[in-house]
């Protein structure tokens, strides 16, 4: 359904019962992203919970009236709250989705029951880490033209945003299979604007370190063994900072072990959920 929050038309998806608790997702990859992975990652919970997903201003098929920053995206979120009429959700977010999901945390704490992070990091050091981890890599030979431009918010239109990615894709899996990445690449949404506003505004200057600790709702921190963009350290980092976290490392996966160990991926959201509720 289309929904206008904050002045900007969502593609937003509800799934669930409207009397249960809701949990709102925010999807990763800012300009390549879309409802599509937390639809099949939240997805499953609607058992128990009315779960929230939605193309984020400027990506996927909603609406893109700028700016694509950091506070916008969590008061866009604050914003589906309020348009489904409830005083509390746990927010959840993967990759560059855990960056807005704990954005919201801290802007919003009165609103967060919990939070649910998955391959994310709390500062910009993420993509020194990156860099390190691509020339040490043997799976594919790098472009650094492209890859550097990828990373700095240089990408001039929406196919080239398309094509750096899919030269990037192989990096993100534990275990790579061509035709599988191949079929992701044809099924994202390109959006090189919001893109570009990433890396060019946002992530220079996003460092949530000295504020994490203010964090007062609990908190899933996940991680794979092997991701490459944003490392287990990463994920070390947020879980020592949060006083209520509890971290979670999958050790056969890479950046998405929402997809690549499902089933236990499943069960240790849902182990996290049963305490918060009990």
């Amino acid at each position: 359904m289309r929904v206008i929050i904050n002045d900007n038309e969502l593609e937003v998806e509800v799934l669930g019962d409207e009397d249960s608790p809701v949990l709102i997702a925010h999807h990763g990859g800012g300009g390549i992203g879309s409802l599509a992975e937390p639809r099949a990652t939240f997805g499953p919970l609607a058992d128990h919970y009315r779960v929230v997903v939605f193309d984020s201003r400027g990506c996927g098929r909603s609406e893109g009236k700028p700016p694509f920053s950091h506070a916008q995206w969590a008061a866009d979120v604050d914003g589906l709250r309020e348009w489904l009429g409830v005083e509390q959700v746990i927010v959840a977010g993967g990759s560059y989705g855990g960056f807005i999901a704990m954005e919201y945390a801290l802007a919003y704490p009165e609103r967060v029951r919990g939070m649910i992070l998955r391959d994310t990091s709390a500062d910009s050091s993420n993509l020194e880490r990156a860099y390190e981890n691509a020339r040490n890599q043997t799976r594919v030979e790098i472009n650094w033209d492209n890859f550097n431009r990828y990373w700095q918010g240089h990408i001039t239109d929406d196919q080239d945003l398309k094509e750096r990615w899919a030269e990037l894709i192989p990096l993100y899996d534990y275990e790579y299979d061509p035709v599988i990445a191949a079929q992701r690449v044809e099924a994202g949404i390109y959006r090189h604007e919001s893109h570009n506003w990433c890396f060019l505004y946002n992530m220079p200057q996003y460092d949530l370190k000295d504020r994490l600790p203010s964090v007062t709702c609990p908190t899933l921190v996940t991680v794979g063994r092997y991701d490459w963009i944003t490392p287990v350290g990463a994920a070390e980092t947020i879980a020592s900072l949060i006083p209520k976290s509890e971290l979670v490392i999958f050790e056969r996966s890479g950046h998405s072990p929402q997809m690549e160990e499902f089933d236990l991926f499943q069960t240790t959201m849902r182990d996290f959920l049963s305490r918060l509720e009990s």
